[in-house]
């Protein structure tokens, strides 16, 4: 779940992210041979499926299947294994689950091959997964922080530098994740409009990424919507910066602050809010000891997040629960520390 630092990833941007008390759990073991067996896999509330060598893989096993590919093609023998997955992470809510089955399943093949890779290679070939194989240009934030959060901290990432520095928050406060339960339908192409708008901006100005440019440069953009595009982009990065810092000194209302910003000018210069995730940002800013909210995620529905103070969360839940009815829906709000990414557990 990011904190801050939306659609700035694939911009060489900045990023706040930290990962969920919520898991997928892979239970894995070695069944044939590891260069040419069946994959079997029995999905809780998805059925069972096999990955053949050579076959066609649909629906969300498509994601295992990729992992498998990709693998092999970094000298991984990644078949003939048989498998259990379940999970408490949402789809379609904004919360990385795809990234979450990613991490997972890479983990486990290097675990089985006796090769351990740093969080940014498994995150590379998460990410290879999502745009070579399933088909939507998405950044590497989802995958990097699966793979290499720390318990405790948000990470302030530098996606062109690729790395994570960890950063504490503050234990006067929480992070709420508060799910509208509205989910995205046929958002990816809006998702790589968004990503071409930012591409033709990158290029009318001749530099490499939204990272290189500043709001002065942008009044050489002619199309408004290009430019709009890019200005969220070029404030969101001065914001993540911004609320990390604010995080180090304990200034949580800056902090608040920044997030607050943030959900506009996704709101207003990106255009990839939704009316539930308005909606419950709305009310949350008006609930018991909330300093900021915006939405999270690629946007258009799915989940926002709140920095709440800490004393004031039992009454933050109740009030957002309680007010949120955007289209008859009722909203599930969790109150989430921090957590480690991913990690295996040898049985016996």
């Amino acid at each position: 779940m990011n904190l801050i630092g939306e659609h700035t990833d694939y911009n060489d941007g900045f990023t706040l992210p930290m990962a969920l008390p919520l898991d997928t759990v892979i239970t894995f073991e070695s069944v044939g041979r590891p260069d040419t067996g069946t994959v079997t896999v029995d999905s809780a509330g998805f059925g069972e499926i096999e990955i053949v060598p050579g076959g066609d893989v649909l629906g969300w096993a498509t994601h295992l299947g990729g992992v498998i590919e990709l693998m092999e093609e970094s000298g991984i023998a990644s078949r003939g294994w048989r498998a259990c997955i379940d999970t408490d992470v949402p789809t379609g809510a904004g919360l990385s689950s795809s990234a979450a089955l990613e991490v997972a399943a890479i983990r486990a093949l290097l675990e089985r091959a006796g090769v351990e890779w740093p969080p940014i290679d498994v995150a590379r070939v998460g990410q290879r997964v999502e745009n070579e194989v399933v088909g939507l240009r998405s950044g590497i934030m989802d995958q990097f922080i699966s793979a290499g959060a720390i318990q405790g901290h948000a990470s302030l990432m530098d996606c062109r530098a690729m790395t994570l520095d960890p950063t504490p928050i503050p234990g006067n406060v929480v992070v709420a994740v508060m799910d509208t339960r509205t989910r995205r339908v046929l958002a990816e192409a809006a998702y790589d409009e968004r990503r071409a708008s930012c591409e033709r901006v990158a290029d009318a100005l001749g530099i490499a990424a939204l990272r290189d440019a500043t709001l002065d440069d942008l009044g050489q953009v002619a199309e408004a919507t290009d430019r709009r595009r890019a200005r969220h982009v070029v404030t969101e990065n001065d914001r993540v910066v911004a609320l990390a810092g604010h995080l180090r000194a304990g200034d949580v209302v800056g902090a608040g602050a920044r997030m607050n910003e943030s959900h506009v000018s996704l709101r207003d210069d990106f255009e990839v809010s939704g009316p539930g995730l308005d909606a419950i940002v709305d009310i949350a800013r008006r609930a018991p000891g909330c300093l900021g909210a915006r939405m999270t995620g690629g946007g258009f529905a799915g989940c926002a997040v709140a920095l709440v103070r800490a004393d004031d969360a039992d009454a933050f839940v109740a009030d957002v629960v309680g007010r949120y009815d955007y289209d008859g829906l009722t909203a599930e709000v969790w109150i989430c520390e921090p957590s480690a990414g991913a990690s295996v557990r040898r049985s016996g």
